[in-house]
């Protein structure tokens, strides 16, 4: 009995101290080494720019409640940040990213060390250049595991497979938005898109590296879909087989099943694929979803294969048995698309901000300007001699170029922003109807919205049919919101208001607003900041279709932001 005690009480210690071991958050390291490599996509050869010589970059793995530290060198020719889309970045407004938001750029020659905790998130998210077009091929997955001794909300699965969707360039993506920026017009569309880098097999010089998944009869795993596409929203199916969504953005979704996804570019979306079929190659294919009237796309189809491992042909002759192929939605099927989005619903019952303290209208989309006198007509190629332009509410965003609009309103500097971006727009009109063309040509600014910290904040979020009506992709840094509703035509708070979801909305941080229609999100101001809202098709947010929220500090030190960086980048 003697011995028994001292046993049990090291067995005991033992059981303690791996149980708190599993619970103790880790920090991650990395380095991010920005360059130009050669990159062979579509026969040709390009210098493209890089992390760490990869395309797509390093996948970053880590549990809810890690830390990461990340420094980034940039030894490119261009300017460069990092964003880490979808993090909440609580009270570490420095480490988001946005260039002259948050930060400065990163110059030739400079570096700069993010540092940030993953608080309260688990998913799919992923990290990209937020500087110029360099995104279009500088991004990597983001992925957050459940702390350790957690567990996914659904069995978990045999095996988890990132599927990044992306948009190629046949030339430097940095040369096509400046000759875009040059003209006025709007920039040439891409050449193909590709999956984890890839183009597949239906485009040249392409069929020898299409991406293989791999799957067995009687397997589920989780397929991690982000469409990191520039300015692409996409649709992707996987031929026989069906998916089940169960998150999206990093938060956990009530399961539903579907046979086709549509991802606008920012968003992820998490499902489940059961290995059910015939143990064969079947594709997995992604092409564009296009809402604009008349305007320009790329509309080829990129592929990947799901493969079998039990499949009759061996490893080495698999690739002479063909792939089957998905019927893919139309590229302007809008009804596919609502169907998929009015789909999503939180797993239980969710504590939806009620009692906005800002009820807030904004208008979305494009717009054009007349041509500057001093301009010649090579610079005003857009139509009828105009240059491209958006906006919101009437305001097409400005980004400063002397100071990061957070430095300014952290430690009040006059000059960079002001606090009076227009709650509502400048006028009412039939916003989805026949627009006056004396409403076509917004006023550029550098403005923020001001909000205290706390205050719930609901945005109707208003497509414009100015110039041409568009799915447009919003994304809002530093937050999650929840989408209340969408709709189609002008939001009418009379009628629309009836349709709001306030029990189980989806927690987002990026909503495809309807083509012609609106949608209402929802959140509390708990992150104090300068958080950028724009849309992410990057054409877009190049001409204006941007705000800022300027979010006051709270009380005491966990409600407010933390100082800046010493090695903050200088202007």
């Amino acid at each position: 009995m003697n011995n028994f005690c001292p046993l049990l009480i090291l067995a005991l210690w033992l059981f303690f101290a791996s149980a708190l071991s599993f619970a103790i958050p880790k920090t991650h390291h990395h380095d991010f080494l920005i360059q130009a490599t050669p990159v062979k996509r579509l026969c040709k050869t390009h210098n493209s720019i890089t992390v760490n010589g990869q395309f797509p970059g390093p996948t970053l793995e880590i549990n809810n409640g890690d830390t990461l530290v990340i420094k980034v060198t940039n030894k490119a020719r261009y300017n460069v940040t990092i964003h880490w889309h979808g993090i909440r970045q609580f009270r570490t407004g420095w480490a988001d990213g946005p260039e002259f938001v948050t930060q400065c750029p990163i110059r030739p020659g400079g570096s700069y060390t993010y540092r940030f905790t993953v608080q309260g998130q688990e998913g799919t998210l992923w990290w990209h250049a937020h500087s110029s077009w360099l995104r279009a091929t500088v991004y990597g997955a983001l992925i957050v595991r459940p702390k350790e001794g957690d567990s996914y909300p659904f069995p978990k699965p045999k095996r988890e497979t990132p599927i990044i969707l992306g948009e190629w360039w046949d030339a430097n993506p940095i040369d096509v938005i400046r000759e875009a920026t040059r003209t006025g017009a709007a920039p040439n569309v891409s050449d193909a898109y590709t999956i984890n880098g890839q183009p597949g097999d239906l485009y040249n010089c392409s069929s020898t590296d299409t991406a293989i998944v791999p799957i067995d009869v009687g397997e589920t795993n989780l397929l991690r879909v982000i469409n990191a596409a520039l300015n692409q929203p996409l649709f992707l199916r996987v031929a026989n087989h069906k998916l089940t969504v169960v998150g999206a953005d990093a938060s956990y979704l009530k399961p539903f099943t579907t046979t086709v996804l549509m991802l606008g570019p920012g968003q992820t979306t998490d499902v489940l694929i059961t290995g059910d079929q015939p143990p064969t190659r079947y594709y997995i294919a992604a092409r564009a979803y296009q809402s604009a009237n008349n305007a320009p796309f790329d509309n080829t189809t990129t592929t990947a294969i799901l493969q079998y491992k039990s499949a009759p042909c061996s490893s080495k002759n698999c690739a002479t048995v063909k792939p089957i192929m998905p019927t893919l939605p139309a590229f302007n099927d809008t009804n596919t698309v609502t169907a998929f989005s009015r789909s999503f619903r939180s797993p239980r019952r969710v504590l939806v901000p009620t009692n906005v303290d800002h009820n807030l209208f904004f208008t979305i989309g494009l717009g054009l300007n007349s041509c500057p006198k001093n301009f010649g007509p090579s610079q005003c190629q857009g139509p009828n001699g105009t240059r491209f332009t958006a906006s919101m509410n009437n305001v097409s965003f400005v980004l400063p170029n002397n100071l990061s609009i957070l430095q300014a309103f952290q430690q009040k500097i006059p000059g960079v922003v002001t606090n009076d971006f227009p709650a509502n727009p400048p006028l009412q009109f039939d916003y989805t109807g026949n627009v006056s063309r004396s409403l076509w040509q917004p006023i550029p600014g550098t403005k923020g919205y001001p909000v205290k910290y706390g205050e719930k904040v609901q945005v109707v979020l208003q497509d414009t049919s100015i110039v041409t009506p568009e799915n447009h992709p919003i994304h809002l840094h530093g937050y999650d919101f929840y989408i209340v509703a969408e709709g189609f035509g002008n939001f009418n708070p009379k009628t629309d208001t009836k349709k709001f979801n306030l029990v189980d909305p989806p927690l987002r941080n990026t909503v495809s607003v309807p083509v012609n229609g609106w949608s209402v999100i929802r959140f509390v101001a708990d992150n104090p900041g300068a958080w950028l809202m724009h849309c992410h098709l990057d054409v877009h947010i190049g001409w204006g279709l941007a705000m800022v929220f300027l979010v006051d500090n709270g009380v005491g030190e966990l409600q407010t932001v933390e100082l800046p960086p010493a090695d903050l980048p200088v202007c």
